[in-house]
């Protein structure tokens, strides 16, 4: 007779997660490794109870919002390498609807964290209850339905024996490489408190086995042949190859073959900014070396890229004639993209497989190729210094110029994150990354509030390393209540805010499309009811202090230097407020390299927008597919 435990549903579902493991060439992993949860009468009578029942089981995090647990999640699972994640509980109503923007950010970037949203009662004792949204058409619905399109797994516990296949099942796609994301169980309140009698294998300890399938034998010839029929090949490296921890193969396959590899906002960090093959970002916010290389590419190969707009500069970046694509990318609906020739297949055991191949052919690069974008990446570098200098003088820093600090301050230790705003475009064109994971810019949801709650999840999961969050005033104000948490935790990780009075990045744009950075500006109206009066009295730095953490101010670059070092040295929650220059009186990043597709107005009758139009037509028409 098989041996059961009487638990209820929320005790059952801790239990479990708490003996889930991964497993990984040889490296062991918890899966689960801690809950983050805010309590409400969605979850406190049920996951709240569980999670005190078995507190020396599953570790608790306290947070203030619910869309930055998740994103302290996803930083976890990222620093991680996807072989550990978090759950993150919630009440019903607000509570759960505040999961929606950190799934779509976790499922997009391909990132694994548990949503255990309270639900409304199943049983329907009252109906509504407080927080339902009523549905006449459907008596089956509630707010946790709009978790369904951003999660790869959803299901919602109306019964207490269908948590043992709905667990099961989000383990699955938690672990699965190909499809990890968000993962949704809906739990009813009043099921979370319903007992049942488990058996006991449900909580057994349970290893799931993250693959690494190897590429096909015919694929793998096709991909051969292309490569060495290539006289301008260009490898594009994406998020994937960290996913897959295949830099080193990577790099021995760069190294061998002399293919220079540019890098998307997910793969930068690839290689080093100082191997030989680097050659920087692609793209619209990618280096100039890189977008000149990518334009005249005969082959490009993309590894573990999803080859979004950015990359592709909206279709009218790789224009070379007869330009084809090699795909190596676990996912079989990326590795089909433009065309390519698919080579599906886990990035390290697809790149090791590449490599072992054309080293038998002693295939490389033409040296007039592997001379001319050497040349091209050195004088690069020449522009990446003109933005980074600055004297220690007493004047503003612009926003590169502070980047142009931190480098000077960093080791391979540090890690940098950013999601939003003019930074990602700054750091993919300039920054020297030094490490596999020294760069963590979230850009595939691009998510303004990312960046502190994320930085909280990194250096839970690096405890030992200095963990930057950058962030501009429009970022910071999105989101800072996880300064709260990193206080309460003493979590010592360093806010860097960045004051320009307002929306910078999307300033610049609004300006190149017409919109005449309409609304963009933190300032007082004017009399003709614009924003363009004085800036507004916004005390960032004494908002941070107020919320519990030290704040050094930087007025000058001198100041700045100093501040950086202290806050590097600190062992407690420290931010850097600096107000930085504009552009418009010292040496700022360079422009882009590249075009995005952003549509203008067909007709309007102020000239800004006219000119502007002009502009769109002529990039338009340079926009291919590739077929």
């Amino acid at each position: 007779m098989t041996s059961t435990t009487r638990l209820t549903v929320a005790q059952a579902l801790v239990r479990f997660l708490a003996a889930q493991y991964t497993e990984r060439d040889g490296e062991r992993r918890r899966l689960i490794g801690a809950t983050w949860g805010i309590f409400g009468h969605g979850n406190v009578a049920g996951i709240g109870q569980a999670l005190v029942e078995y507190a020396d089981e599953m570790p608790y995090h306290q947070g203030r919002n619910e869309q930055a647990m998740v994103h302290a999640a996803v930083g976890y699972a990222r620093q991680c390498g996807r072989l550990s994640a978090h759950a993150v509980t919630t009440s019903i109503g607000p509570g759960a609807t505040n999961l929606v923007t950190g799934a779509a950010l976790a499922t997009i970037n391909h990132l694994p964290v548990l949503l255990l949203p309270g639900d409304v009662f199943a049983t329907r004792p009252a109906d509504p209850v407080l927080q339902q949204l009523e549905v006449p058409f459907a008596g089956d619905v509630s707010v946790n339905d709009c978790l369904r399109p951003v999660s790869k797994y959803f299901d919602r516990i109306n019964r207490t024996e269908a948590l043992i296949p709905a667990a099961l099942q989000a383990m699955r796609v938690l672990t699965d490489p190909v499809d990890t994301g968000a993962v949704t169980l809906a739990l009813p309140q009043d099921v979370q408190a319903e007992a049942y009698d488990w058996p006991e294998e449900f909580f057994a300890e349970r290893t799931w086995a993250v693959r690494r399938p190897a590429a096909d034998a015919g694929e793998l010839a096709r991909a051969v042949a292309a490569v060495r029929e290539a006289r301008r090949p260009l490898i594009v490296a994406g998020g994937g190859v960290h996913h897959s921890r295949a830099e080193e193969a990577l790099a021995e396959l760069a190294s061998a073959t002399r293919i220079p590899v540019a890098s998307t906002q997910a793969g930068k960090g690839s290689l080093r900014w100082d191997h030989p093959q680097d050659v920087g970002g692609v793209g619209h916010t990618g280096t100039a070396t890189a977008d000149e290389l990518a334009r005249t590419a005969d082959l490009v190969i993309g590894v573990g890229t999803r080859y979004t707009d950015f990359t592709t500069a909206s279709g009218t970046l790789f224009g070379a004639s007869g330009v084809r694509f090699l795909n190596l990318n676990i996912a079989p609906y990326d590795g089909h993209k433009l065309a390519g020739i698919p080579l599906i297949a886990d990035a390290r055991a697809g790149l090791e497989a590449l490599t072992e191949a054309l080293l038998m052919h002693k295939h490389r690069a033409e040296p007039a190729y592997v001379t001319e974008y050497t040349d091209d990446k050195e004088r690069w570098e020449y522009r990446v210094d003109a933005a980074y200098e600055a004297e220690d003088v007493d004047i503003r820093p612009t926003q590169p110029q502070v980047l142009g600090v931190l480098d000077e301050l960093v080791t391979e230790d540090d890690i940098l994150i950013n999601a939003a705003g003019s930074l990602p475009g700054d750091l993919h064109k300039l920054w020297r990354a030094r490490s596999r994971d020294q760069y963590h810019v979230e850009y595939g949801y691009s998510c303004m509030g990312y960046e502190i709650p994320a930085a909280i999840g990194v250096r839970m999961a690096a405890p030992d390393r200095p963990v930057w969050a950058l962030v501009g005033d429009g970022t910071y104000l999105m989101m800072p209540t996880e300064i709260v948490t990193a206080v309460q935790e003493g979590i010592a990780i360093k806010v860097i805010i960045l004051q320009n009075h307002g929306y910078a990045s999307i300033g610049g744009l609004s300006e190149s499309v017409g919109g005449e950075r309409y609304g963009t500006a933190y300032r007082y109206r004017a009399g003709d009811g614009t924003y363009t009066g004085a800036p507004l009295p916004v005390d960032l730095a004494a908002n941070a202090a107020s919320l519990g953490m030290r704040v050094l101010r930087a007025k000058t670059v001198r100041d700045l230097r100093a501040a950086l070092a202290e806050a590097r040295d600190a062992d407690t929650p420290t931010c850097v407020y600096v107000e930085t220059e504009t552009a418009d009186t010292v040496s700022g990043a360079p422009p882009a390299q590249a075009w995005w597709d952003v549509p203008v107005a067909e007709t309007a009758t102020r000239s800004s927008a006219v000119k502007a139009r002009e502009e769109y037509d002529r990039h338009v028409v340079a926009r291919r597919r590739h077929l």
